[in-house]
């Protein structure tokens, strides 16, 4: 009798084991969950995007009504944008944050690094929380896949955190530059115009942000067949989000192949946040812009207590509101400790040159067209005055003008002195040298925005230094501290000064 080895008599031949083979990938294929891609890189670092973002924030509180944090639509949204922020890989994920503006107009935008806001409209068009949902993780998708800063090349990005580029381009300064980024700055807010591949990119990525976080992703797809069927103008959200084109197939041929799970389509707390919202005092974007003008908005938002506040170590300007003067409190003394530079400098590239500065110093972009762009500690700035720091910006003469690096320092100075009547010069003008090139150097006093520390007034020493670029634009720089504590910070301003390398 003849015994057969079982284990061979079982052992598939070489046929049955490619059959075998393609049916295992066949199955993962149709059963494996998608995953998050890897986003990739952008010209803006990480900490940038997020200081953008954030300062973009800040400006939306000034131009646009915002529902206070412990208003039930703002709760409510923020508990469900964490839901969906839940499923996100850490490595990936971005600082977000959820807002509500009370706008009859459907739209929602995400900045830059995470801040978020979603328009009353919005809220009450959803059929159900599943589409609101789908709407949330498309904004977020565009944060994710870091779309506003890949818009821009590097010129244009550096630009975002340095308004210099403005003045020395002959530009619109920062605003300029975020407009030719496809950020656009105005009465509504900063406005993100996407390109036809990003809207299919944040598409596909939301929906698998709606899947793992157990929201049915061909609801995304019936909120954007809902809007496009709408009679008279396309709603504000199309308008911003272009339709890449058989959407709706797309994403139903995006999600084909995923594992069948149990979806939530709706909640209760939806629907009493929806009938909540319906009955809301909300406005038409004409009416946001006309109160944008007067600063109604940024003083609505301080009464109501919709007050913006930034993720620890990002530096914006607080919204101002049309009493802000009057009920701002003096500027208190400031403990030197909290303003005294790191000995550790990190550098920082802002388009038209590169400089170091401390690592505990912060580079806070201008908010406003001709402001300066400030490197500072956070407890050494109060609105918008720097007690400790410095200031950097740029002019460029007329065209066609042949101007001295002498006759703009000059004309520098007496602009300086005609918004600040006590500013006056400490000797004469100077020779120095900025990255290889012959600069001036002036030292001016003034009075500190900051008293001393029994709260008594105080001078101010702030020593001016200009370079000319080849193009004959000449940048600036004023490095600040009381008059009492210079010496303690000269050091540092000196090492900056040495840093610069100008970008010709």
């Amino acid at each position: 009798m003849v015994t057969k080895d079982p284990l061979r008599a079982a052992k598939p031949s070489a046929a049955k084991l490619v059959t075998l083979v393609l049916l295992v990938t066949q199955l993962y294929a149709v059963t494996a969950g998608p995953e998050l891609p890897d986003p990739g890189k952008a010209p803006l670092t990480r900490q940038q995007q997020i200081q953008l973002g954030f300062q973009a924030a800040a400006q939306v509180y000034k131009q646009m009504p915002v529902l206070p944090d412990n208003s039930p639509e703002t709760q409510y949204i923020r508990q469900l944008g964490q839901k969906l922020v839940a499923v996100i890989p850490q490595q990936y994920s971005w600082p977000f944050e959820f807002h509500v503006i009370p706008q009859k107009e459907i739209n929602a935008f995400a900045l830059p690094g995470g801040p978020m806001f979603v328009n009353v409209g919005a809220i009450t068009a959803a059929s159900n929380e599943a589409e609101l949902a789908g709407v949330m993780a498309h904004e977020m998708s565009h944060v994710y896949m870091q779309h506003s800063a890949k818009q821009a090349g590097k010129q244009q990005t550096t630009a975002m955190v340095a308004g210099i580029v403005g003045a020395i381009l002959g530009t619109r300064g920062m605003l300029g530059q975020l407009a030719q980024a496809g950020v656009q700055f105005g009465a509504q807010g900063l406005v993100l115009h996407y390109s036809r591949d990003d809207e299919s990119q944040a598409d596909a990525v939301g929906a698998i942000i709606m899947y793992k976080a157990g929201y049915n992703p061909q609801a995304l797809a019936d909120f954007f067949q809902k809007l496009a069927t709408q009679g008279g103008a396309p709603p504000q959200f199309l308008s911003d989000h272009p339709n890449p084109g058989n959407r709706e197939a797309a994403i139903q041929h995006e999600i084909a192949n995923w594992p069948p799970k149990t979806y939530q389509t709706n909640s209760a707390a939806f629907e009493r946040v929806r009938q909540q919202a319906a009955g809301l005092q909300v406005y038409t974007a004409e009416q946001i812009a006309q109160g944008a003008k007067s600063g109604q908005w940024s003083a609505l938002n301080q009464k109501s207590g919709a007050v913006f506040t930034p993720p620890p170590g990002v530096a914006v300007s607080a919204p101002a509101s049309a009493t802000s003067a009057e009920n701002a409190s003096a500027p208190q003394p400031v403990a030197l400790q909290s303003v005294l530079p790191s000995s550790r400098m990190v550098a920082e590239d802002l388009g038209p040159l590169s400089i170091s500065h401390p690592e505990n110093w912060q580079v806070m972009a201008p908010t406003q067209k001709g402001e300066d762009v400030r490197i500072a500690p956070q407890a050494g700035v109060t609105g918008n005055a720097v007690g400790y720091g410095v200031l950097l910006n740029g002019i460029k003469p007329n065209m066609g003008k042949s101007v001295t690096i002498d006759q703009l320092t000059s004309q520098l100075l007496r602009a300086m002195q005609s918004g600040d009547s006590e500013l006056q010069p400490v000797g004469s003008t100077q020779t120095v040298t900025v990255a290889g090139a012959q600069g001036r150097s002036l030292d001016m006093q003034t009075r500190s925005p900051f008293p001393d520390a029994n709260g008594q007034p105080q001078q101010e020493r702030d020593w001016l230094v200009t370079v000319q670029r080849k193009d004959g634009a000449i940048l600036y720089f004023v490095f600040v501290a009381p008059q009492s504590q210079y010496n303690q910070f000269k050091p540092t301003f000196d090492a900056m000064l040495r840093s610069i390398k100008l970008q010709q």
